[in-house]
């Protein structure tokens, strides 16, 4: 497990998506670059899904910050 994330933590939506739209991405850029599912990014998105310390730690990745900068502190 990734330091600072836990399983089940909720993911900071707003920052979620103004990273995304910083990076001029949409949810199936994110989901190819972070090599998940383009269902996994909507729950996570949209449906308000906890993700499991892989998929956050993919998604971070993806745009390019640690996990903890995703997660509602």
């Amino acid at each position: 497990m990734q330091k600072g994330c836990k399983r089940g933590e909720n993911m900071n939506r707003k920052k979620l998506f103004a990273l995304m739209a910083d990076k001029g991405m949409t949810q199936a850029d994110l989901a190819d670059k972070a090599g998940l599912s383009r269902t996994a990014i909507y729950g996570v998105m949209t449906k308000g899904r906890k993700p499991t310390p892989p998929t956050l730690g993919k998604i971070a990745k993806a745009l390019g910050v640690k996990p903890s900068e995703l997660l509602d502190m």
